[in-house]
């Protein structure tokens, strides 16, 4: 067999452990993995010495925007960040366009949209809001990965009470599907918005005393509660503190089928940070304590995180800077897939030695058997899909705006100092990105589909 790429003398990493080797493909999947450096016959040979090659990122959580809202970011550029960052697949989130996907007129609308759009290859989220019951099962057979609901207020996205987490809960169970939920009390968040606004509180610590950590505590005990009695799969997405991970850590020890993310900028940033930067680090949940990041990954450490995604939700500038002055006018979301593989590096693998096995099973297989990508996508295994990230793991370099292949090249990590730079992304066997630019033309990106 002639192979089509021979990936030769890297450190090829797993969920369960690394090793000395390289990786053959053929016709876009993983033909061979192999042990040391043998001669094998390819058509294109790519020396890694020693480099780190990891399976491509599964980011199960990205918001972009398309269609009806691209000009804050968009299919394009957002999966060009996503190779840029070591993602070769991104699952989009059903709010943020214009209108959300709830239906399969919307979806259908969607895909049409984005097709010829994207580098990398993507799936896509249904949503569950309050008047959309009688779509999720349309949805669902169109192979949405699953549907999402907020708890708290969204704004282009109507949340849903108790009677529709209950009742969006027993059809998802139904139909073998699952709910990601935004959990946040929606009376709690209210009250101390409005308490703190009419104090003439504008400053950003006030966004984050209005969204405490117990709120969000409460709401992921409740939607455990639906999950335990309905028998649904639940994902908790962005915990941004440790007794939400260890209230589903608790939960799944019972039986309850739940997994639980958390994303980089809860990893990294503390409210010193939300204080020094301002608009740009304004997301929800908000930004922590120091106290409580560092609880936080010992969470992650344990093994008891089981994804992480970016949450990606980027804007226009001028929808940051109206928050200078006042962080309520500001739009809540950081835009960080680009950074996720770099910052999971920098202060998970380097900082508190988190090892790349386990990096690589939050960050790409846990993932893709979440959202019915497994083991097409999230592993280097013969059969699977040939995408890679090869990572230069001690390169030492500070993010620049001029690096953001974003539309809108601004982030709350522009001038955080990095240890890990992602050098190749590679999809089905093609290079996507490599020093510094995108090696494909939009539309290379293929839709999937979950399977169950």
């Amino acid at each position: 067999m002639q192979a089509d790429l021979y990936l030769k003398d890297a450190l090829v990493v797993t969920e369960t452990g690394e090793f000395r080797g390289g990786v053959v493909v053929k016709d876009g999947v993983v033909a061979q993995v192999v042990a040391g450096s043998p001669d094998i016959q390819a058509t294109t040979c790519l020396e890694l010495q020693g480099r780190v090659l990891l399976p491509g990122l599964v980011d199960g959580h990205v918001h972009f925007n398309e269609p009806g809202r691209e000009d804050w970011e968009g299919f394009r550029t957002g999966t060009m960040a996503a190779a840029a960052g070591g993602v070769t697949t991104v699952v989009d989130m059903p709010l943020n366009s214009s209108p959300p996907t709830v239906d399969c007129v919307q979806l259908q609308r969607k895909q049409t949209a984005v097709r010829d759009q994207a580098v990398v290859d993507y799936a896509l989220w249904g949503g569950l809001i309050n008047n959309n019951l009688t779509h999720l099962e349309s949805l669902c057979a169109e192979r949405v990965v699953g549907f999402k609901a907020f708890l708290v207020s969204s704004p282009d996205f109507p949340r849903v009470d108790d009677d529709l987490v209950f009742a969006g809960m027993r059809q998802v169970r139904a139909l073998d599907s699952l709910l990601a939920v935004h959990a946040e009390n929606e009376r709690v968040t209210m009250y101390l918005a409005e308490e703190l606004r009419s104090r003439g509180r504008r400053d950003p610590l006030s966004w984050a005393e209005s969204r405490p950590g117990h709120q969000e505590v409460e709401a992921v005990a409740r939607v455990l509660h639906w999950a335990a009695t309905t028998g649904a799969t639940l994902h908790v997405v962005h915990a941004s503190v440790p007794d939400v991970v260890r209230l589903v850590a608790a939960a799944k020890r019972r039986g309850v089928p739940v997994t639980v993310e958390t994303c980089p900028h809860h990893l990294l940033l503390d409210l010193d940070d939300f204080q020094r930067i301002g608009p740009d680090a304004k997301c929800a949940p908000p930004l922590r304590s120091r106290e409580t990041v560092e609880d936080l990954w010992q969470c992650v450490l344990a093994g008891d995180v089981d994804t992480f995604g970016s949450d990606h939700s980027p804007c226009p500038p001028e929808l940051k800077r109206v928050g200078e002055g006042d962080v309520w006018q500001a739009w809540g979301g950081i835009s960080g897939i680009q950074t996720m593989l770099p910052a999971l590096m920098t202060e998970g693998v380097h900082k508190r030695g988190l090892s790349l096995a386990a990096l690589t099973r939050m960050a790409s297989a846990n993932p893709a058997r979440l959202l019915g990508l497994y083991p097409r996508k999230g592993i280097i295994q013969p059969g699977s899909d040939a995408d890679f990230v090869v990572v230069n793991p001690d390169c030492r370099w500070t993010l620049t705006p001029d690096h953001l292949f974003y539309r809108h090249r601004h982030s709350a990590f522009v001038g955080h100092a990095f240890r890990g730079a992602v050098e190749r992304t590679i999809v089905r066997g093609t290079t996507v990105y490599h020093r510094e630019a995108i090696r494909v033309e939009p539309g290379f990106g293929r839709l999937l589909h979950r399977t169950r």
